[in-house]
């Protein structure tokens, strides 16, 4: 379960490098949690030729974020907002909900 959720983080941050048809099957795999039979009913393909696709899908996400790092980041900077947040008066903690909405748009 927590992989699905890295994986949909991950596609929030790369998913657009993907082919339309990645993005279609990514979508129905990851975030609509169809089975791979389902999957392939719908593309009109093989449930071998959606494993195939969801794996590389897989793989080259997680390529994108090793090279890129986006999601590490978003997730540190989460982080450091929560801890000023903590530190902070009621005026400071408006602005970083403003910048924590800022990053999820």
């Amino acid at each position: 379960m927590e992989n699905k959720i890295y994986l949909n983080n991950l596609l929030d941050f790369y998913g657009c490098l993907l082919t339309d048809k990645q993005q279609r099957i990514s979508s129905y795999y990851y975030r609509d949690d169809l089975s791979l039979q389902e999957i392939a009913e719908l593309e009109g393909i093989s449930r071998a030729a959606v494993y195939d696709t969801v794996k590389r899908i897989r793989s080259e996400l997680e390529e994108y974020e090793g090279k890129l790092h986006l999601y590490v980041s978003w997730q540190k900077r989460l982080g450091l907002y929560e801890k000023i947040r903590k530190l902070s008066d009621a005026e400071v903690g408006k602005l970083i909900d403003q910048c924590i909405d800022s990053e999820i748009d």
